[in-house]
C-alpha cells in the first residue's frame, strides 16, 4: 500500500513510502534538507516499522521537539497500524 504522511513542526511537508506487512520500501520527503532525507531514505529502505522506530523515533532538529527523522518513524508506525486495522 502507498501511504503519505502530512508532516507537522519540520521543514518537509510530507513523506510518502510503500508499506507490504510491517517493511517500508520506495520512500521520499516533500521539501526539507534535500541530502539529507534522500540518505536516510535510502538508509532505512527495506527495513522492519519496528526496525526504522528503534533508530529514529525521538530525533530532534535543532530546538525543536522532532525532526523529519522521527516524524518518518510516526508515519511508518501510523502507516502500519492504518492497514491492520483496515483487515
Amino acid at each position: 500500500m502507498d501511504y503519505t504522511y502530512k508532516t507537522s513542526m519540520v521543514c518537509s511537508q510530507e513523506i510518502n513510502f510503500h508499506i507490504e506487512g510491517n517493511v517500508i520500501t520506495n520512500i521520499s520527503f516533500l521539501g526539507g534538507c534535500n541530502g539529507n532525507l534522500k540518505a536516510i531514505s535510502k538508509l532505512v529502505d527495506g527495513m522492519t516499522v519496528e526496525e526504522i522506530e528503534a533508530k529514529l523515533k525521538g530525533n530532534t532538529c535543532g530546538r525543536r521537539p522532532t525532526s523529519c527523522a522521527d516524524q518518518l518513524a510516526k508515519a511508518v508506525r501510523e502507516a502500519y497500524d492504518a492497514s491492520r486495522q483496515a483487515q
